[in-house]
């Protein structure tokens, strides 16, 4: 198989998914889209906190010893954070949202274009931020695979019916934000190789674990938090465990 084979199937799913989930959405109840809303804000609060959890990977803390880690994580996304408000970037990917709503919907109603940006923002951070992304996108560039990337995408498009079900048309557009995500990863992997150590690795995906912990706040209804503000947070980590490592 060619590399990028793994993210043209994750967009295949997640089309096939939004679109199931907008011709079945309206024929479900809203009490049943909220509870599988709900059922989906669990499972993504799940997978954060387990991706959280290489906070005690072993090559991690060997790495910059035991008690670094937590911090990494901490800098890794206030930093990132400052970075991201200041480049605003939460506004910036709303604002594509609501290109691409009124560029395939064409409805001017706030209320749908308001669903639609919530939609493509949700669904693009779930699909986006978590370890399977990286690590999936950079063995498929690698050559090891698209095996993660395959398990990715059958989780992926059975969480894309039940977001379209509520969000609409926003959910397929995040397929963008995939092929631009983990499509350039992919291309890193080819060009770049080994791209990560392991501890640097396992530091990325427990700050990703904690960003979707933000996105499942969102699901659930209990914050809204601008996770897309924290996402530099992705690319700080791997610089503070070089900076603790030279530290150290």
């Amino acid at each position: 198989m060619f590399p990028g084979v793994g993210t043209v199937v994750n967009v295949a799913t997640v089309l096939l998914g939004a679109g199931l989930g907008v011709v079945l959405g309206h024929r479900i109840p809203d009490r049943v889209r909220d509870l599988v809303m709900d059922a989906l804000g669990l499972v993504t609060l799940l997978i954060g906190g387990l991706s959280a959890w290489a906070l005690t990977d072993v090559a991690l803390t060997s790495y910059v010893g035991s008690g670094a880690p937590l911090l990494i994580v901490l800098g890794s996304l206030v930093v990132g954070g400052i970075v991201g408000a200041l480049l605003r970037l939460q506004e910036r990917v709303e604002a594509i949202g609501g290109f691409l709503q009124r560029r395939l919907t064409g409805a001017a109603d706030s209320a749908d274009r308001r669903r639609f940006i919530e939609g493509f923002v949700i669904a693009s951070l779930v699909f986006c931020t978590g370890p399977l992304t990286v690590l999936g996108a950079l063995n498929d560039g690698l050559g090891n695979g698209a095996d993660q990337l395959f398990l990715k995408a059958t989780l992926d498009g059975f969480a894309a019916i039940a977001f379209a079900a509520t969000f609409g048309w926003g959910v397929a557009a995040s397929a963008v934000t995939v092929v631009a995500v983990q499509g350039g990863l992919t291309v890193l992997g080819l060009l770049l190789g080994d791209l990560l150590p392991a501890a640097h690795l396992a530091a990325v995906t427990a700050t990703g674990g904690l960003l979707l912990v933000g996105v499942a706040l969102r699901l659930l209804r209990i914050r809204e938090i601008p996770v897309v503000d924290l996402l530099p947070a992705l690319l700080v980590a791997p610089m503070l465990v070089q900076i603790a490592d030279v530290i150290s």
